[in-house]
């Protein structure tokens, strides 16, 4: 299903490298089950690029992605995957770069990230990326299972006091205005978890509850409830009428089981004891099963913040954290489509 791109300029060094003996692995998978042409024309129509900063040839979108996506696969500073570009055979192969050219130094990777950010396609490949799972029977929209956890800042907070003079005005003392701030990160926020104080943000997500792929998410600072963004993640999550939406007691009330039913979704989310009145045995029931179910979401809360760097925000603003974030689950839904794919006979 490979559809790889043109490269221009391709030369004697591209084809000896071609001729090489390689072992397979699994970024030749996900060329092989993704078809990226519709990725390319998106990026292609939204971005328009033909001339970097300076006036010299961009390098191709896709390519461009790809190198995000493998940032990504290997928990690579932009820094450390201008250096992987520079001397792996299987990275160049994979983005599509000639071996005859330089690869795109750090600070190109950081400005085409956040053009995809600036024009809302990270949330756009994410989505189109879904659907062609979808298709292909790998992600199963049947249910949904939301969870939240905490992603720490970068920035540590600290007291910043400026202190500035006012204006003078009819004969007063002009006296002084101090304004004070606790970090440079200012959308991250404090919160509490299990009696330890966290700074950052809140990631919102929900996976499919088959397979346990990534359906959508949103971030918060660190202070929001997650009571107020169930509506949301199931909203992104894309999934069906009669679907079942799966969440923990954090989740339980009355207003948010009142909206999965007008939404057409089945309720279930967890039961929370109320003082003075204990769970009936067909709630606590209920509890069990759900909670064997919610594993799927956290071993990909898991996954994303052990294999991907994702305990901790890289950049500042609830905007870059959530493009880190739609970066992160489209590696993280490729590699597992990947693995999926390969166990599948006949495939």
């Amino acid at each position: 299903m490979s559809n790889r791109f043109e490269r221009p300029g391709l030369g004697f060094l591209d084809l000896a490298v071609s001729r090489l003996k390689k072992v397979r692995t699994f970024l030749d998978k996900v060329d092989r089950i993704i078809d990226w042409a519709p990725m390319e024309r998106l990026l292609r129509r939204k971005l328009r690029r033909n001339r970097d900063a300076v006036g010299n040839p961009s390098y191709p979108a896709l390519g461009m992605f790809k190198v995000l996506l493998l940032q990504r696969w290997y928990n690579l500073s932009d820094r450390g995957i201008e250096e992987a570009l520079a001397d792996r055979i299987s990275f160049r192969r994979f983005a599509g770069f000639s071996f005859e050219y330089d690869t795109p130094d750090s600070t190109t990777i950081c400005r085409f990230r956040n053009h995809l950010m600036e024009r809302g396609l990270d949330r756009e490949l994410f989505e189109l990326l879904g659907r062609q799972l979808e298709a292909q029977g790998v992600v199963i929209k049947q249910g949904a299972i939301v969870d939240a956890s905490i992603i720490t800042s970068s920035r540590r907070p600290r007291k910043v006091e400026v202190v500035e003079a006012r204006e003078e005005g009819d004969g007063e003392d002009p006296g002084y205005q101090v304004t004070t701030s606790y970090s440079d990160d200012v959308e991250a926020s404090w919160t509490i978890k299990v009696k330890r104080p966290y700074y950052g943000y809140k990631l919102h997500m929900a996976t499919d509850a088959e397979h346990g792929f990534i359906l959508g998410g949103h971030v918060t600072p660190a202070n929001r409830s997650d009571t107020k963004e169930l509506m949301a993640v199931v909203e992104e999550s894309g999934i069906g009428e009669g679907s079942m939406v799966f969440a923990d007691k954090g989740y339980a009330s009355a207003e948010n089981r009142i909206s999965l039913e007008k939404a057409g979704l089945t309720d279930g989310i967890m039961y929370k004891a109320a003082r003075g009145k204990e769970l009936s045995p067909a709630e606590k029931l209920m509890n069990r099963v759900i909670s064997r179910l919610r594993g799927k979401v956290e071993r990909a809360f898991g996954t994303l913040k052990r294999d991907y760097g994702f305990h901790w925000a890289r950049h500042l603003g609830c905007a870059k954290v959530r493009l880190e974030f739609l970066l992160n689950a489209m590696a993280f839904n490729l590699k597992k489509a990947a693995s999926w794919w390969g166990s599948v006979p006949g495939r």
